[in-house]
């Protein structure tokens, strides 16, 4: 399991998915090619090109005519969506039908959006629209039997990267327990519908790849878990309103107008107001809000930089806001390493004439409804981020919380928003430890902790810790030293709480 979150640290969300998607056609075709599924190869890979070309070509013309920074990979994980959900052309009236549905799905991002935020996903949308105007249908044969094994071990993999298992599982368990429900009712097998769900249908498909959608699914866990009964509700076969049944696509359609309808609407096209250097490799870059929005602190953004010739991580990141909803610009901190991604160069080299888009205000890392709950912050590095949000926001509304901080950096040097931890500490009695991993550079007049934070330093400095929440922030493999820590002296998982902190690359 090391391994995997090893590397799942390593790549961006779309670039996973994107190659996931990729391995699905190439696997296709292959056994396409020895019969083991029953469709042409030839098919398969023309169909797969087109809508891959036609999706690229009418997203840059919808990106130019509207203004809108546009997203390569998106548009390309859109048309493989597509050709797996598609039969393979095998007439000029198939290539017109998947041309219809590449030209609605790229447009449905740019013409059903507010604010330049997309209400659909495009793939669904898509197929409702052709079917509906074009009498054409999504006939799903990614749920291939053959298939499934990929389906699952890909899709799962994609899921925990982006932390999204409350939502496929809580909508898989719904789709379940309907078809056993309405089967029993029927007097049918409830074998067979299990065997047909779990291994003849588009469940895992739809539950890891497209329902799991960031732009389109809620902000919160406990939103997403309700988004994903009701999508899993509509989903089941059986179920129906009066005349209306159904289909895949039309379950996720309403199910994002549910989910726009219950989440933040931002879409931000900011510009760079100020850079500051908060250390040799670590700067807060400073963007002028163009309106008030709402997030709680602790939450994160999804961050969209354009930029030429991305990388293999792509040109889109999720960092934490660092600044307070009282304060009037949005703040992120960003540390960089020698081999940074080609998106992290490009950020490095940010001016005030460059456009960034940020959306999708999101995450669960925040304080609890309990105003008597005690906690610990716990943070490695730059993870510092969504503990300085919370922070300010307390100071600026003079709220009192108990609260200790554990911050943890390899030199002094290292240490940022030392400002805001004083202030909290002389304004709400807020008390930071700092403490030092690397023993070799500690100047002489240090008076913080030396070594890294594990159990005995806990006990030693917070003598009431089973009372209290820990929250963790901070690179994977630190956050998971953290967690092995609390665990060994007795603070059990409904203590700890783990920031979703991808974006480190």
């Amino acid at each position: 399991m090391k391994l995997i979150d090893d590397f799942l640290d390593r790549i961006t969300m779309y670039r996973l998915l994107l190659y996931f998607l990729i391995g699905l056609i190439a696997l296709a075709t292959v056994f396409s090619a020895f019969k083991v599924i029953n469709y042409d190869p030839i098919g398969i890979i023309l169909s797969t090109l087109f809508l891959v070309f036609l999706s690229g070509f009418v997203n840059d013309v919808f990106s130019k005519v509207f203004n809108a920074p546009k997203n390569v990979e998106s548009a390309y994980i859109t048309a493989l969506i597509l050709a797996l959900i598609i039969n393979p052309a095998k007439s000029i009236h198939d290539f017109i039908f998947l041309a219809f549905a590449a030209t609605l799905a790229m447009a449905s991002k740019y013409i059903l959006a507010v604010d330049k935020k997309h209400i659909f996903n495009p793939a669904a949308i898509a197929i409702v629209l052709t079917a509906y105007g074009f009498g054409g249908a999504a006939s799903w044969w990614v749920g291939d039997l053959a298939l499934m094994p990929v389906v699952f071990i890909g899709g799962y993999l994609i899921v925990r990267k982006i932390r999204r298992e409350d939502l496929a599982f809580s909508f898989v368990l719904t789709t379940i327990f309907l078809s056993i429900f309405f089967t029993i009712l029927a007097g049918g097998n409830v074998e067979s519908i299990l065997s047909q769900d779990l291994l003849h249908s588009s469940l895992w498909f739809f539950a890891f790849v497209m329902l799991t959608e960031p732009l389109t699914t809620p902000p919160t866990g406990d939103l997403r878990t309700l988004y994903g009964i009701l999508v899993g509700a509509l989903f089941t076969p059986e179920f129906h309103l009066g005349t209306i049944y159904f289909s895949p696509e039309l379950a996720l359609v309403v199910g994002n107008l549910f989910s726009y309808l219950i989440s933040p609407k931002d879409k931000l096209l900011l510009y760079l107001k100020q850079k500051i250097k908060l250390s040799d490799d670590t700067y807060d870059f400073i963007f002028q809000l163009p309106k008030k929005i709402t997030f709680l602190p602790g939450q994160y953004m999804e961050w969209t930089l354009e930029h030429a010739h991305p990388d293999s991580r792509g040109n889109r990141r999720y960092f934490t806001i660092a600044s307070s909803p009282t304060e009037q610009n949005l703040r992120i901190g960003v540390k960089f390493y020698p081999q940074s991604s080609s998106y992290k160069k490009k950020l490095l080299e940010l001016t005030d004439s460059d456009p960034i888009v940020a959306t999708q205000t999101a995450g669960d890392f925040i304080l609890k409804d309990n105003p008597q709950a005690k906690y610990v912050f716990i943070a490695g590095g730059i993870g510092v981020t969504p503990f300085r949000s919370i922070l300010k926001y307390l100071i600026d509304r003079g709220q009192r919380k108990d609260i200790v901080v554990l911050f943890s950096n390899k030199k002094q040097s290292e240490i940022v928003y030392r400002d805001v931890f004083d202030d909290a500490y002389r304004q709400l009695g807020i008390r930071t430890i700092y403490t030092l991993t690397d023993t070799s550079s500690i100047p002489e007049d240090w008076d913080g902790r030396k070594g890294r934070i594990d159990g005995k330093l806990v006990m030693e400095e917070i003598p009431d810790f089973k009372e209290r929440y820990f929250y963790l922030s901070g690179p994977h493999r630190m956050v998971t030293g953290f967690e092995n820590s609390l665990k060994s002296i007795g603070i059990g998982e409904d203590k700890i709480v783990k920031d979703f902190f991808p974006g480190f690359v």
